[in-house]
């Protein structure tokens, strides 16, 4: 996948497409609200899945029943990827099957 640097209009554009995601600085985040503390957890891990599986980790934070996500390209110098959106709109698909909102 490709590390090249996106352009703020296409960041805009990736986010518009990604509702809950949020820029934050240099990055993009987003924080799920989870029914229990257990059901974060299991989240955390399938992200954790996800991450290794695209060798692209972001900063993952574990509260009692949220779980927050905040990620941009290290390789590309701190600027946001596509490889960033494809993160996130992974994460997305998985959240629901943990009750996530």
């Amino acid at each position: 996948m490709p590390t090249e640097p996106l352009s703020q209009k296409e960041i805009e554009d990736r986010l518009r497409e990604l509702p809950g995601w949020s820029l934050d600085g240099d990055r993009i985040a987003r924080t799920y609200r989870l029914g229990t503390h257990f059901a974060a957890t299991a989240l955390v891990v399938h992200v954790a899945q996800i991450q290794e599986e695209l060798n692209h980790h972001s900063d993952l934070t574990l509260g009692y029943d949220t779980v927050a996500l905040s990620v941009h390209t290290h390789s590309a110098g701190g600027a946001l990827t596509e490889l960033d959106f494809e993160l996130a709109t992974r994460v997305d698909r998985i959240a629901p099957t943990h009750g996530a909102a």
